[in-house]
């Protein structure tokens, strides 16, 4: 079965960086679009960034010129780099793998919290 877990997060300073990763198994990860989303307490999971599987790459309006997303196919994993981290960034990121309208996986999460 497809499996995705994401790994690095933890807690940082203001103004720290994180790299998170996902690992993905159980599918053909080169044909899928892959996904960061986050989600804060009492808000709405939103998008953070995601990367087509041609490596065409999207942010999120409060996460740009901060954090990048990129993907490695021979190792079936997606990273998030995050710079300039901010309290407003604490949550839970979750990785989302997609294919298609009728293929899509999510990860358990990772919590990133940002505080001093």
């Amino acid at each position: 079965q497809v499996q995705l877990v994401e790994s690095g997060g933890g807690l940082v300073q203001p103004g720290g960086s994180l790299r998170l990763s996902c690992a993905a198994s159980g599918l053909t990860f080169s044909l899928y679009d892959m996904g960061w989303y986050r989600q804060a307490p009492g808000k709405q999971r939103e998008l953070v960034a995601d990367i087509t599987s041609g490596g065409f790459t999207r942010n999120g309006d409060s996460v740009k010129g901060r954090f990048t997303i990129s993907r490695d196919n021979a190792k079936n994993t997606v990273y998030l780099q995050m710079n300039s981290l901010k309290p407003e960034d604490t949550a839970i990121y979750y990785c989302c793998a997609r294919f298609g309208s009728y293929h899509t996986y999510w990860g358990q999460g990772t919590q990133v919290t940002v505080s001093s």
